[in-house]
């Protein structure tokens, strides 16, 4: 239960982040993305769409998982 607490006061915070990302095209790092994908399933969907609009940060979703191409 505090988790989900938790996962819900963070979300606000995390999705203004990812609305600057997909507005201005500011990569919010892989391990911003990474953390949201895993702790937010509700946030993934907001990430595979911003990824696919700015797909030279080299960041993509493969099977389920993000992965930093980068790397």
């Amino acid at each position: 239960m505090k988790r989900l607490l938790l996962l819900s006061n963070l979300r606000p915070e995390r999705m203004q982040k990812l609305k600057v990302a997909a507005n201005f095209g500011q990569n919010p790092g892989f391990d911003f993305l990474q953390e949201c994908w895993e702790d937010d399933p509700a946030l993934q969907i907001v990430i595979k769409k911003v990824l696919v609009k700015f797909p030279q940060w080299g960041i993509a979703c493969v099977d389920g998982v993000l992965v930093d191409w980068d790397e």
